[in-house]
């Protein structure tokens, strides 16, 4: 093991018009913006110089974009556990369409009917955990908002509701780790936005 206990960025994909217009984006592989693309390339600016093991990204677009444009495509990854969750009917639909329905809806509570429940996308969440724990250096991952907010959650061993408490913007960066030991898991930074404009 190394002296010095290993860190892992998680970096949300930049904008898309869906993400834009709180449009609920799960398999719909929509590209980035030309904000998205603007603030993809700000991330990696701000990422510059550190040094990463490993880089794992989602295989959708919108990461993708966003990995490469920030500068780490070509050692990227692809990891299916990192896409995002699968809203099901509620894909497309904003948080407000869904709640005329649905008034009580909450993700990281009822899952998404005709989609992924909340024990899938944790089981997921906790395969992508057990991973990272693994690896005894920093490392690097690209994925979308509710995956890593659940993500997040798992990494602290908190229930999956948790992560509706982690709010994260588009082409923010947040990193999670160790306090003492391995056995004092934290969020070091969450939602950092401060390279972009």
């Amino acid at each position: 093991m190394s002296d010095q206990l290993p860190q892992f960025f998680l970096c949300r994909h930049g904008e898309t018009t869906w993400s834009a217009s709180g449009q609920h984006t799960g398999l719909t592989d929509l590209p980035l913006t030309d904000r998205g693309r603007e603030n993809a390339k700000a991330l990696g600016a701000r990422l510059q110089g550190q040094a990463f093991a490993h880089v794992f990204c989602s295989p959708l677009r919108r990461a993708r974009e966003t990995c490469d444009l920030a500068g780490f495509g070509d050692r990227a990854e692809l990891d299916a556990d990192l896409v995002e969750w699968n809203y099901g009917d509620y894909e497309g639909k904003t948080t407000a369409e869904i709640r005329a329905g649905d008034p009580d809806w909450n993700v990281f509570r009822n899952g998404a009917p005709g989609g992924e429940s909340v024990a899938a996308v944790r089981e997921r969440a906790d395969r992508v955990v057990a991973r990272l724990r693994s690896i005894d250096a920093d490392s690097l991952l690209f994925s979308s908002a509710h995956f890593l907010r659940m993500l997040a959650a798992r990494w602290l061993a908190q229930p999956a509701q948790f992560g509706q408490c982690l709010w994260l913007g588009t082409a923010s960066l947040s990193i999670v780790g160790y306090d003492h030991d391995r056995t004092e898991p934290v969020i070091r930074l969450w939602n950092c936005a401060a390279h972009l404009r």
